[in-house]
């Protein structure tokens, strides 16, 4: 594709984002991401051929944007516990962007279960998700920091739920000054589950 088609599709993908995020997936029609991207309806099916085929590769687009800054944030550091710390200082990354990705986001799952390309793209972003986890728990226990006896994949799955959980619920709160709370919250409940006992 030539640079310019590129950009012209960027811009698209990030009209839909915007659209789904203030009206909603099921509200979203095409008109709504022409509007939102300053383009007519027409351009749009130029790229895309239907409303389904630009969200589709919207959840595919912003979940591997997420995994790529998260691993990127975790790679600049040494040590298992900074590396912990970089994973949730780039999820938690402030209370807008977070607001408006698990809008979007819980709008997709609700979409999961009658759509298989969905499940294919959250499962594929788990396992991504699965992947930083290991490698910070991994190292962990290398350096003596973790419990050796733990599941390492389990504590994985954990971790990511905490995370998932903890936003979600700070979502639903609907209370913005809360963010630092719930990021602090998650990172206790991950090291609690992850090192020994100090008793």
């Amino acid at each position: 594709m030539k640079k310019k088609e590129e950009v012209r599709k960027t811009q698209i993908m990030k009209a839909a984002y915007n659209a789904v995020s203030e009206l909603g997936y099921d509200n979203v029609t095409l008109q709504h991401i022409a509007d939102n991207a300053g383009v007519s309806k027409g351009v749009v099916h130029y790229y895309f051929n239907s409303k389904q085929n630009i969200l589709l590769e919207l959840l595919e687009s912003i979940t591997n944007q997420i995994y790529r800054y998260e691993l990127e944030a975790i790679d600049k550091h040494q040590t298992a516990i900074e590396k912990l710390k970089a994973y949730l200082d780039a999820v938690f990354i402030s209370p807008q962007k977070n607001r408006k990705f698990y809008s979007v986001y819980l709008d997709f799952l609700a979409q999961a279960n009658g759509n298989e390309d969905y499940k294919r793209i959250n499962m594929n972003f788990y396992e991504n998700c699965w992947g930083i986890g290991k490698e910070i728990i991994e190292l962990g226990k290398k350096e003596g920091v973790f419990r050796q006896e733990s599941d390492t994949l389990t504590n994985a799955k954990m971790m990511r739920a905490l995370i998932d959980g903890s936003l979600i619920q700070w979502l639903t709160c609907n209370e913005e000054e809360l963010h630092q709370f719930y990021k602090d919250s998650c990172i206790n409940s991950i090291l609690n589950l992850l090192q020994y006992s100090k008793e």
